[in-house]
C-alpha cells in the first residue's frame, strides 16, 4: 500500500472513530428508560393550550414599496390606528407604527410589525409581532406570527410574560369598475398559550 491511501485510511478511521463516538455520547444523553419514549406524541393533557385574550382592527395607509433588494422585495405599510377588544384586553392601536415585509424569491415572506397599544386604563404597551409566510400575498389568507408583547409592571405586565400567537387576516376594500382589491386593514387575533 502506498502511503498516501494509508494516510486516507488513517483519516477515515479517525473521521469513522469520531462519528461513532459522538453518536454514542448523544445516545447515552437519553435514558432507555424514559417514558414516554422520545418523540411519541405526549398525552394530550400535556400539550399546550390556547385562550383568546383579544382582538385588534389595524387600519392602514398604502404600501410604501422600497422595491427589490438584495435580499428580497421590500415593502412597509404604515399603521394609522384602530380599535382594541375582547375579554382581556380593550383600547386602541396608536398611530404611527409600522408593517415592515421582505418578499423572497421563492414567494414566502417575512413580517415585523412594531406599533404600540393605549389600553382603556392609559396604559401604554409595546407590540412587537413576526411572522413568516409562503402563502400568497393579497390573497386574502389568514397568516400566523408570534407577538412579543411589553407592558409597565401593573395590571398588563401579563402579557410581558406570557406567550402568545396571533392570526393576521387582511380587510379588503372591493375595486371599482374592475380594479383590484385594495387592503384597507388587518385584524389580528391573540391567542394565549397555557
Amino acid at each position: 500500500m502506498n502511503k498516501q491511501n494509508h494516510k486516507n485510511k488513517s483519516i477515515l478511521a479517525a473521521v469513522t472513530g469520531c462519528a461513532l463516538l459522538t453518536a454514542a455520547a448523544f445516545a447515552a444523553d437519553v435514558p432507555t428508560n424514559l417514558k414516554p419514549a422520545l418523540g411519541s406524541t405526549p398525552d394530550a393533557s400535556l400539550l399546550p393550550k390556547s385562550e383568546f385574550v383579544f382582538e385588534e382592527y389595524v387600519t392602514l395607509d398604502p404600501v410604501v414599496v422600497v422595491g427589490e433588494t438584495a435580499v428580497g422585495h421590500r415593502q412597509f405599510i404604515p399603521i394609522t390606528g384602530g380599535k382594541v377588544a375582547g375579554p382581556k384586553l380593550n383600547g386602541e392601536v396608536m398611530p404611527g407604527g409600522w408593517d415592515y415585509q421582505l418578499r423572497l424569491p421563492s414567494g414566502c415572506g417575512s413580517l415585523s410589525a412594531d406599533y404600540f397599544l393605549k389600553a382603556s386604563d392609559g396604559t401604554i404597551i409595546h407590540v412587537l409581532n413576526q411572522g413568516f409566510s409562503c402563502g400568497a400575498p393579497g390573497t386574502g389568507e389568514r397568516s400566523y406570527a408570534i407577538p412579543r408583547f411589553e407592558a409597565p409592571k401593573g395590571p398588563h405586565d401579563w402579557m410581558t410574560r406570557g406567550s402568545f400567537v396571533s392570526s393576521i387576516e387582511p380587510v379588503m376594500q372591493p375595486g371599482a369598475n374592475g380594479a383590484p382589491p385594495k387592503l384597507l386593514a388587518v385584524r389580528i387575533r391573540f391567542y394565549q398559550i397555557k
